[in-house]
């Protein structure tokens, strides 16, 4: 465990060619801002949806949701790092702030 800052979670369905550029760019997140990334397999054939859950709210926030197009994984990485940053500012995820100062 890197922290307990909170976690990533995505939720993918099985088999699709998206999750190789949408989970690396996660986990880079994931690893800069001390966070750990959990992968959920679903049956569903729908797009990939990117979850924050912190370490004291049982809360999901919606992160990021592929919406089935294509991109890179610096894409992803920009999407997904821009929504932290925001979250960052929010008093109920203080813990974020320290990782805003040092990235």
């Amino acid at each position: 465990m890197l922290s307990n800052n909170g976690r990533f979670l995505v939720y993918a369905p099985n088999h699709n060619k998206r999750l190789g550029i949408v989970k690396p760019a996660v986990a880079k997140a994931a690893q800069n801002l001390r966070l750990e990334l959990e992968v959920t397999h679903t049956k569903k054939l729908s797009p990939i949806y990117v979850y924050y859950r912190s370490r004291h709210d049982e809360e999901d926030i919606p992160i990021y949701c592929d919406w089935g197009k294509e991109g890179t994984v610096d894409d992803v990485y920009r999407a997904i790092q821009g929504m932290m940053f925001v979250l960052s500012f929010h008093p109920e995820h203080s813990e974020l702030r320290s990782e805003r100062k040092e990235n």
